[in-house]
Order: C-alpha cells, then structure tokens, then sequence
C-alpha cells in the first residue's frame, strides 16, 4: 500500500509523474475515482486545502467527505487505528490535516487504503506538490535552479526542500539562530537528490541570484502563544523588495498563504509583478488532482471507468 506522508515518499521519477499528471487538462485523467469516496479528516481548519483536495476529488469521479476533527476524535472517542479501519469500509482513500504527525503514521500503519497528509507539524507535502508545479511552469526543469527560503524551516519549508533536492534544485535557507535545519537534516536532505543546501543567517545573502524565494507565516497554528517571541526574532527576514532586488532578475516570489502583510512579506513583494502566490494557490487543486490520480495507479484503484 501506497501512502503519502511525505515528499519524499516519491522518488524523483514518481514525483515527476505526479507532476506531470498535475498538469494534464482537468478532465483528462478519467474517473479512477468513480463510485469511491475520499475522507477528509480536519483537525485544523483550512481554507485552500479543503476546497482544493474537494474539488480534486470530484474531478476524478469521487465524493469527498469532509470530516471535523471532533467528529471523529483521534483517541478520544475512538483509536485512530480503529477509526481508520472504519473508514477504509467506506472510502478509498484517507486524508488527514492533522496537529501530530504521529497520528498519520498510526493511519497508514493500518495498511487498509492509501493516507495522504494533508498537513502535519512535520511536513505539508501537498503544498510542496504545487509549489513544484508552479515553479515548473515558471522554468521548466528546476535541475540547477536556486530557491531561497526566508524565515523559520517549518514544515511548509521541510516539504519543499525535499521536493527541491529530488528535482535537482539548490536550495539556500536563511534563518535566525535556532530556526534553521539542523546538521543532520541537511545531510538526510542531501541523501535524497542532487541540488544541494546552503544555510544563512542573512536573507539577502540566500536570495543572492535565486530564481524563486519562497516565505511563510512568523506564526502558525498552535504558535499563538509564541508571537511575541516569534515576530521579534524573525523580523529581519521579511522577504521585501531589497531582499527580491537581490535574487535573479526574473525571480518570482511564493508564498503558501495565508500571509500577513508588513510582516513576513512587504505588501510591494506579494502584491507586486514577482508574486506567484494566487497561481500557487490554484496549483494547489491540480497537484492534489495529480497526486490521487497517482495513488488510484499505483494502489490499483480502477473500478472507476472513463466517461
């Protein structure tokens, strides 16, 4: 079985595959998904990854279900084990946006249907997915690229670099001291392809010739308690316009979204010629197309038959 959880739960030709089915024409790929549902299970709300992972569904011939965390509660009303098993009667496949990474992997441990992540403390790999995408469209193959990520190495920026390194991309970060990838990170991250990581503590000195510089939020969910502390020790890398005056001439700025203007980004960089952010977002729904469509092939999902 076939889960998820990761960006480099693909190899470098798998992830091209789920690339490539991505950018099909919507329509394209068939109803591998007919007469299936998908579960999707959210602990934490979301705005782009609902509607997109939705409509991706539906676009494949399936019925997503949508699903609050409290409605199932995660050992609480019932295992996880358990109500995975459950679920696995009734759909063919799982998703999951979860606080605990664990959690994901106690679901796939089951083996019953293919899990997909869709977004844990450890990883956002679906985000990584369109992020990909878009950068291709931008520049065709990113073998030798340089993307630059400013600001904390979170799970939005351990999924990208992971799909950077099996793309052949650079990737250079910059982080204040404690928000960087850790030395054994970098090396499991230097295992998977051949781009590479470069780390700074200056943003203008990763985003030195990038092609793409890439942000997220000082803040994220659970984090609340930490913003003070957070915004005070991010705020020299906000990615503004002297920070993209220093990446490559034709760089382009993403962002996963939702951002908070004046902090992370300068509203001049995200709402400026650079941003890619709104096509990013809607990449979102054909990567996650891409990505199912993929695990029906390789799971053996094909009850589903063209219309």
């Amino acid at each position: 079985m076939r889960h998820f959880l990761h960006t480099c739960d693909l190899n470098r030709r798998e992830l091209g595959r789920v690339l490539e089915l991505a950018a099909l024409p919507q329509g394209s790929l068939g109803w591998p998904l007919a007469d299936y549902g998908v579960a999707l299970i959210f602990e934490k709300p979301s705005n782009r990854t609902r509607q997109s992972m939705e409509m991706a569904v539906v676009q494949l011939g399936g019925h997503p279900i949508f699903t609050r965390g409290e409605e199932v509660g995660f050992d609480v009303r019932e295992t996880v084990e358990d109500i995975t098993r459950i679920m696995a009667g009734y759909h063919a496949i799982i998703a999951a946006r979860v606080f605990d990474h664990s959690v994901l992997e106690r679901m796939a441990s089951t083996d019953t249907v293919p899990v997909v992540n869709m977004l844990s403390d450890q990883s956002h790999p679906l985000q990584s997915l369109a992020d990909v995408l878009t950068m291709r469209e931008e520049f065709g193959s990113l073998k030798g690229r340089t993307v630059a990520w400013i600001g904390d190495y979170n799970n939005v920026a351990r999924s990208l670099a992971e799909a950077c390194a099996l793309e052949g991309a650079l990737l250079r970060i910059a982080s204040p001291h404690g928000y960087g990838a850790s030395e054994a990170e970098v090396a499991r991250l230097a295992a998977l392809g051949s781009g590479g990581v470069r780390q700074f503590d200056d943003a203008c000195q990763a985003a030195d010739g990038a092609h793409a510089v890439h942000t997220d939020v000082f803040v994220s969910m659970g984090q609340e308690s930490e913003t003070k502390k957070r915004t005070a020790d991010l705020a020299g890398f906000q990615v503004d316009e002297r920070v993209m005056a220093a990446a490559d001439d034709d760089a382009i700025f993403m962002h996963c979204l939702p951002a908070h203007r004046g902090l992370e980004v300068s509203a001049a960089v995200i709402d400026g010629p650079a941003s890619r952010v709104v096509r990013q977002a809607h990449n979102r729904m054909h990567a996650a197309r891409g990505l199912l469509a993929f695990l029906c092939e390789v799971n053996d999902i094909t009850k589903g038959d063209t219309k």
